[in-house]
């Protein structure tokens, strides 16, 4: 990752009474992550309207990476990391927007550029008509793992 020049940011807190990722049965569950830069600015607006479809894809990549950063911070390294299972990715997307696909593409892409084919998922891509604080993605995944 760091000949990619890919740097995992230090997490933030849950926005209310959850944990980030629970392991189960091989798998690691990343419940939703939002667009929270290094330095803790987060990309806000709704896409389509405020948020042109480049930053929306940027703040897919954005949330991607919050969510690498979560799962170092549970499991200690990427390494126990066999595969990206799944990718479920809301859009706040303003009326008439309809290409959350390629939206959250920018996440789906990092998860390829960091596992190499083992990063290709499932994934569902969906269109909301509000997400928390304003962020225009809201992403979760399952990661499933090799044993310890």
């Amino acid at each position: 990752m760091a000949a990619a020049g890919i740097e995992l940011p230090g997490g933030y807190p849950p926005a209310g009474l959850y944990v980030k990722a629970v392991e189960s049965r091989g798998l690691l569950h990343v419940g939703g992550h939002g667009p929270v830069r290094a330095d803790g600015t987060r990309i806000i607006g709704k896409v389509g309207s405020v948020v042109d479809l480049d930053l929306a894809r940027e703040a897919a990549r954005v949330t991607g990476l919050q969510i690498l950063g979560s799962v170092r911070d549970t499991l200690g390294s990427l390494d126990r990391v066999e595969g990206v299972v799944k990718v479920f990715g809301m859009v706040n997307c303003a009326p008439g927007f309809n290409q959350t696909p390629e939206v959250i593409n920018g996440c789906s892409e990092l998860f390829h550029e960091v596992f190499g084919e083992a990063g290709i998922h499932t994934r569902s891509a969906v269109g909301m008509a509000e997400l928390p604080f304003d962020i225009p993605v809201e992403i979760e995944a399952i990661f499933e793992l090799v044993d310890e």
